[in-house]
């Protein structure tokens, strides 16, 4: 790949995060992958059930590329282009409720995929659309610009998912094929981590 195709890069970094984003729900249970890890109620399964929005959204609605799939947490019909904010809970997309499966959140997201994937092949960098809940001075925008903003999303939530995932029975890494972690050795972390409450505690002394 030409390092001047930045389309394609974004892209690149897109679809690696969202693999590294469904592995941390792997080998945990229906509890755990909805499980409120944070006072504000972060959780695996909400985390991926926001961002499918997100996709559906910025790379879909934004361009006119609707998305017409009924989908029940889309409002009273089901559809995203007919879906208002100011009538839905807050929040209600960053948790999935007892009848909503992680089949059906993780088969969404997987869905939202495609769709946006069709957005990123079929549209130049240059395609202008317009994000109807950002005001007016930020509107009109390219796709270049808002694939940018999908990718720095999702990886910014991949890090909230490191930390939850962690949290639940300390699995760490980045990715399945490639952990990135200096070693898998329990006593070297022990001996890490009291190395740095030592430090912490040190300068917290000054």
């Amino acid at each position: 790949m030409a390092e001047t195709d930045h389309t394609e890069c974004l892209h690149r970094y897109l679809r690696y995060a969202r693999d590294s984003l469904l592995w941390k729900l792997e080998d945990l249970s229906e509890y755990d992958i909805r499980r409120p890890m944070t006072p504000t109620g972060t959780n695996l399964l909400g985390l991926v059930k926001h961002l499918g929005m997100i996709e559906l959204g910025y790379l879909g609605l934004v361009f006119g590329r609707h998305f017409d799939e009924h989908v029940p947490w889309f409002g009273p019909t089901g559809l995203l282009r007919d879906l208002d904010p100011s009538t839905m809970e807050a929040d209600f997309d960053m948790w999935a409720t007892p009848e909503e499966s992680r089949e059906d959140v993780i088969g969404l997201y997987r869905r939202a995929w495609e769709h946006a994937d069709a957005t990123v092949a079929e549209l130049a960098p240059e395609a202008v659309g317009r994000v109807p809940w950002w005001p007016d001075k930020r509107n009109p925008v390219t796709l270049h610009l808002i694939l940018t903003h999908v990718v720095a999303e999702t990886q910014r939530h991949l890090g909230h998912a490191d930390i939850v995932r962690e949290m639940l029975d300390g699995a760490v890494g980045s990715r399945r094929d490639n952990d990135n972690m200096p070693t898998d050795d329990r006593r070297w972390w022990e001996e890490h981590r009291a190395r740095l409450e030592d430090a912490a505690r040190r300068a917290g002394q000054r």
